[in-house]
């Protein structure tokens, strides 16, 4: 209430018609809501919820995960916006409610992020997609697909080379990159809808990709199918991936997603 943006907006509102004011409050409080999220591998001394809450981020350490933390956020003020979320450090990962609802709802979190700002912490200046381990991620799927907008920094937090503009899925060099790297087609790439439409392509996507906790390579594709399914920690991998293949031949009737051609799976005891 005390902000320059709350008076300016009195002000402006002082000048409307009724009819205007309501649009001018709405589209205000939207834009200065509009928040940042963060898309990275995760590596030693990640900085939790226990050690951000209550501290500045301008006066934390630089050290490890604190500094990639506080380059986030200073490229989330240079691109204008005030708010920016990182998984590492804005869920409460002590409470298992609060785990399992951001779980579900981490898919939906990324494409309501008016920008998604990846760190390919393994790829220098003149290096390339192909060498970054983002990409063989479990997780980093989703943050891919669920953003309209994604910027992709470098090592030492330079934009990917030298691609200036708003938003690289709008840049026509960086999405045939990325379809070279990831197999995907640029219509997903760009205008992804979550749900069951090609899904045994959508599973290909995420076959060759890795999580640390063997369940996840089932929960981290939940979003990408729109799924609501329990997060069940401790279960196994083929458990996890049953559950997730039972549903999707369920809701879609596509029995091909069980039509797979090549190496036998670690996970094949899920199949019928």
């Amino acid at each position: 209430m005390d902000s320059q943006q709350h008076s300016q907006l009195l002000s402006s509102c002082s000048r409307c018609t009724p009819d205007q004011r309501t649009k001018l409050i709405h589209t205000t409080i939207s834009g200065y809501f509009q928040f940042v999220t963060f898309s990275h591998r995760w590596g030693d001394g990640e900085p939790l919820l226990r050690d951000v809450e209550g501290h500045s981020i301008g006066d934390m350490s630089t050290e490890g995960g604190f500094g990639k933390l506080k380059a986030f956020c200073d490229r989330a003020c240079d691109q204008g916006y005030w708010w920016a979320w990182s998984d590492t450090c804005c869920i409460d990962k002590d409470s298992s409610a609060e785990l399992q609802e951001a779980i579900g709802s981490m898919f939906a979190w990324y494409r309501r992020s008016a920008l998604t700002i990846v760190h390919l912490h393994d790829v220098a200046n003149t290096g390339s997609f192909r060498s970054s381990e983002w990409f063989t991620r479990g997780w980093t799927l989703q943050e891919l697909l669920a953003p309209k907008t994604v910027l992709f920094y470098t090592q030492d937090w330079s934009l990917y080379k030298n691609h200036f503009g708003s938003n690289h899925k709008a840049n026509v060099n960086v999405i045939e990159e990325l379809k070279r790297v990831t197999g995907i087609e640029p219509r997903f790439l760009t205008e992804f809808s979550p749900g069951m439409d090609d899904a045994r392509s959508r599973l290909q996507w995420a076959s060759l990709r890795h999580t640390t906790r063997p369940e996840d390579i089932a929960y981290s594709l939940f979003g990408i199918f729109n799924l609501h399914l329990p997060i069940l920690y401790g279960e196994s991998a083929e458990k996890a991936l049953g559950r997730l293949l039972v549903e999707i031949i369920s809701q879609s009737g596509d029995i091909s997603v069980l039509d797979w051609v090549g190496e036998a799976s670690q996970f094949h005891s899920c199949f019928p």
